[in-house]
Formats: structure tokens, C-alpha cells, sequence
């Protein structure tokens, strides 16, 4: 038998070993995860960054590794999609509050196409891309504004909690 005869049984019989990629969905296996290191300002963090990318798998996959400015606090995602709900376009990047004030999808106004929007906080969190209203959202890990809330701080808490047992068994 020859060689490249035998090295072609060899492949044939070993192909069923290799896992094929069945999905372009980018995972969190994709997502190298770095070493702290020193950061540009306090509480800095990363967006996924691109400009009309063909879909999401090609934005996150090479959008570079840079730290947002220290204007930003989230991360922006604008996905275009044909009806069927195929992308046509990706945009990705770092965006102030005021940059958030549209979420959610709407049809383009004579044509055939539907715009998603996004927003979120956090660390890489724009992995994903909004396709539909469920998914088209403004997500937040603290309060956007904190000068409208009464923090209770823990330490009356005890005393108050004394109080109202007290006149209760009054």
C-alpha cells in the first residue's frame, strides 16, 4: 500500500474523534481571562468594541483590549438585523448614561430592517447581543442615582427594632 493511501485510511478512520464547531456564539471559554493588572483609573473596566461588524462572533472576536474611558460607566451594544433576525450589523463600544437613553428594538421606517439596543454594567458585559425586547435592555448593578435614596446604615437598626418590641408588649 502506499503511503499517502495509508495516511488517508488513517484520517478516514479518526475523523468521528474531531468535534466540529456547530454554533458561531461567542462563550465565555472564548474570553481570555486576564491577571489583574494596574488599571488606568479606579473602577475601570472593559467593554466588547467594534464598528459595524458583520455579526457578533466577528465583533467579539476582535474587538481589542482596551479600557474604557473614565467617562464611561457601561457598555453599549446596537444590533441590526434583517426580519428574519439575521445580523447585518454589530456596533459595540464603551457609552456614558446619557448614551443609554434608547433600549429596545424598533422596525427602521421604510425598510427591512430592526435595530436592537443595549446597555449594561459591568465588566465585559456586552457578550451578547439584543435580539428582541426581552434582551433589549438597560441593566444595572447599582442605582443609577443614589441622592433619591434613604440608606438606612445597621447600627440603629437594633435600637429600633428594641423599640417597637417594647411597645408591642406594652
Amino acid at each position: 500500500m502506499e503511503p499517502w493511501s495509508l495516511l488517508v485510511l488513517v484520517l478516514m478512520l479518526t475523523t468521528h474523534w474531531i468535534k466540529t464547531v456547530q454554533s458561531r456564539d461567542f462563550t465565555l471559554k472564548d474570553v481570555v481571562l486576564l491577571h489583574p493588572s494596574t488599571t488606568p483609573h479606579p473602577h475601570s473596566f472593559k467593554c466588547f468594541t467594534c464598528e459595524d461588524a458583520e455579526d457578533n462572533y466577528l465583533c467579539n472576536r476582535w474587538a481589542p483590549d482596551i479600557f474604557c474611558p473614565k467617562h464611561s460607566r457601561f457598555c453599549s451594544t446596537l444590533h441590526m438585523m434583517d426580519l428574519q433576525g439575521v445580523s447585518v450589523s454589530v456596533t459595540k463600544r464603551c457609552a456614558s448614561q446619557d448614551d443609554c437613553s434608547f433600549t429596545g428594538c424598533s422596525i427602521l421606517t421604510g425598510s427591512d430592517y430592526q435595530v436592537c439596543s443595549s446597555c449594561c454594567e459591568g465588566n465585559i458585559c456586552n457578550m451578547l447581543v439584543p435580539t428582541n425586547h426581552s434582551s433589549a435592555v438597560f441593566s444595572s448593578v447599582s442605582p443609577l442615582s443614589s441622592s433619591h435614596h434613604v440608606r438606612l446604615h445597621p447600627g440603629p437598626l437594633p435600637f429600633i427594632t428594641l423599640l417597637i418590641i417594647t411597645a408591642a408588649h406594652a
